[in-house]
């Protein structure tokens, strides 16, 4: 991995996600009553409860709503979620407030257009895989995995291995 990552991986304290194109693959998917639904990846999901096993909290920012998002959001112990946000950057001075951070201390996952304000006002800002090029070019860092994909878990272990804490987490589940 390279330094230049693992170095802003290392100040992390605050995690935040966007939700469609990120935590899932984009595709939204409408039923027969007109109720979106979304898939989620578990490894993704898996990798936030490490983070926030280790004092990483992750919060979710998404400019749609839906009411697929709480019960993922529960499952996967986020601490904060913002939905129907017209601009994410106006939750940032929120969120350092809250949480007594520095823009450098945040990591924000983004797709799309929508997340160009985060991604230019934090300390580690990453791209998944398949994000516009826009997204890409303000990017620290960017996925080998697609958004939906475990991008969000490639990223989880990023920042614990900087850390180095993914040796312990090794660990604990070899000895369950």
């Amino acid at each position: 991995m390279d330094n230049f990552v693992l170095e802003k991986a290392k100040r992390v304290r605050l995690l935040i996600l966007d939700i469609d194109g990120v935590l899932t693959d984009g595709k939204i998917i409408y039923d027969s009553t007109g109720k979106d639904l979304k898939f989620f990846d578990v490894k993704d999901g898996l990798g936030v409860y490490l983070l926030k096993k280790v004092g990483i909290p992750t919060v979710l920012i998404t400019a749609r709503s839906s009411k697929a998002i709480k019960p993922r959001a529960r499952d996967m112990q986020i601490e904060k979620v913002y939905e129907n946000v017209d601009s994410k950057i106006s939750i940032l001075n929120k969120l350092l407030k809250k949480f007594k951070l520095k823009p450098e201390e945040i990591c924000f996952i983004g797709d799309d257009l929508v997340d160009l304000g985060l991604m230019k006002s934090v300390g580690f800002a990453v791209a998944v895989a398949n994000a516009c090029n826009e997204i890409k070019s303000c990017a620290h860092y960017i996925t080998l995995q697609n958004g939906g994909n475990g991008a969000v878990r490639e990223v989880a272990e990023i920042i614990l291995k900087s850390k180095q804490k993914w040796e312990d987490i090794i660990k604990d589940y070899s000895n369950i």
